[in-house]
């Protein structure tokens, strides 16, 4: 179960390190996206800033578990408020959230099995 943590955590840690990325630099495709949802543009900086403290707390949780725990749950609530906020605006083009919400949900799973 260890290993398939460490391959799930590595591909969202990565995922998210690239999206806070974005996020910070206020790629326009990004924020075209988020903007389309009803995120107001002041809380790019703090979104940005969750995806970035769960990439690390995955990576983290390779070590101690309950960080691996603690950022798979915070990234779970993320992506399920970004699920939540895609519906609401009637935007069903959100395969990558889903995706991100199911790596997010396996990564502590797999953390929870193996500590």
């Amino acid at each position: 179960m260890f290993i398939g943590y460490v391959i799930v955590a590595a591909l969202l840690a990565l995922a998210c390190a690239g999206s806070a990325f974005a996020t910070f630099s206020r790629n326009p495709q990004v924020v075209s996206g988020m903007t389309k949802v009803g995120v107001p543009d002041s809380w790019l900086p703090w979104l940005a800033t969750a995806k970035a403290a769960g990439a690390l707390g995955l990576l983290a949780g390779l070590a101690v578990a309950p960080l691996g725990v603690a950022a798979a749950v915070g990234l779970v609530l993320y992506f399920v408020g970004a699920v939540i906020s895609h519906v609401r605006v009637k935007d069903f083009a959100m395969a990558p959230v889903v995706v991100l919400t199911l790596l997010a949900a396996a990564a502590l799973v797999l953390r929870i099995a193996s500590a």
